[in-house]
């Protein structure tokens, strides 16, 4: 009994989590099938200002149901700030009409993103824990 503990414990610190995820997106209001979700994973607010994301995860729809999408990935634990651009033309970038409104959906972890100037990292961070499943919604604004 007492090996078996010991080798759970070893294989839990030695080995990473490759089945299971610790971060779950919810993404609510995605208008169309065509192209991808990316999300912009960032620490700070300095890193946001800049556009230098810490990591980007990008997910095509083939599981979007109605205009839903649940994504998973995994993070250490600390504090991070989503952005979420529906890149339905599948360039990898934002898209803008001639007035400088996006034309493709964008949004932010656990915040609904009203204004016309970029909202502050401290309204979209979020803390992810170790061994837990951390949630997050993301509703998208299409203007």
């Amino acid at each position: 009994m007492f090996l078996t503990q010991i080798a759970a414990i070893l294989f839990s610190i030695f080995i990473p989590n490759i089945t299971g995820h610790n971060t779950e997106v919810s993404i609510h209001g995605i208008r169309s099938n065509k192209g991808q979700i990316i999300i912009g994973i960032y620490k700070t607010q300095a890193t946001f200002d800049e556009e230098k994301a810490y990591l980007v995860k990008k997910f095509d729809k083939k599981e979007l149901q109605k205009d839903l999408l649940v994504v998973k990935f995994n993070l250490e634990p600390g504090v991070y700030g989503f952005t979420l651009l529906d890149d339905e033309n599948n360039n990898a970038k934002m898209e803008y009409n001639f007035v400088g409104m996006p034309k493709e959906g964008f949004g932010f972890s656990n915040y609904y993103h009203t204004g016309f100037t970029r909202p502050k990292f401290e309204s979209f961070k979020l803390e992810v824990h170790k061994d837990l499943i951390n949630k997050s919604k993301i509703k998208i604004r299409y203007m």
